[in-house]
């Protein structure tokens, strides 16, 4: 029997498009590539303070306000970040690309960005705490904070970079626009 709501239209693959040079292969996965440099920064933080939190024992060459700072500033740096993106980057990308929507039904990206800050803000809520001498701190607690989100995260940092790829990018952009883009 046939799919009475099945559109045919949606069978049809894009034809693949021609080799990129590696001049163009340059300009088109520009982005990707800053992407992938800050967001190896946020990977090596994470992977210092969530380390320390499953050896359960911080790192020998940081105090504990030292470790503690280092959880706030990742924090805030993420906030940062992502407070750029969808102020100056994603309104750009948004115009061409359904990856990078706002709005009522916004894209995955941004649903991530959500879910993100959603963790994030308690972790660094906890961590300033411990700072502030309001709460003793456990890296016990840390790791629950940080578990909450950070399958969330992973998947964003590698989604955003592969999202941003050359690949990606040149079925939306002309090499002009690319080279126009505010990063």
């Amino acid at each position: 029997m046939a799919d009475l709501n099945h559109d045919p239209k949606e069978d049809k693959e894009e034809p693949p498009l021609p080799k990129l040079s590696a001049a163009d292969f340059r300009v088109y996965n520009h982005m990707a590539e800053t992407m992938a440099y800050v967001h190896q920064h946020f990977r090596q933080t994470w992977m210092l303070l969530y380390n320390a939190c499953t050896a359960n024992a911080r790192p020998k060459n940081l105090s504990l306000a030292q470790f503690i700072g280092t959880g706030i500033s990742f924090c805030r740096q993420l906030q940062m970040h992502h407070g750029a993106e969808e102020m100056r980057i994603f309104p750009v990308l948004a115009r061409k690309m359904p990856e990078f929507k706002n709005g009522k039904d916004k894209a995955e990206l941004l649903r991530q960005h959500k879910e993100i800050h959603n963790g994030m803000d308690g972790m660094e809520e906890y961590l300033q705490k411990c700072k502030d001498g309001e709460e003793s701190f456990e890296l016990r607690v840390l790791k629950e904070k940080m578990d909450g989100w950070g399958g969330v995260l992973w998947k964003h940092l590698d989604q955003e970079v592969e999202t941003l790829g050359a690949e990606n990018m040149r079925r939306y952009w002309t090499l002009e626009e690319m080279r126009r883009m505010p990063m």
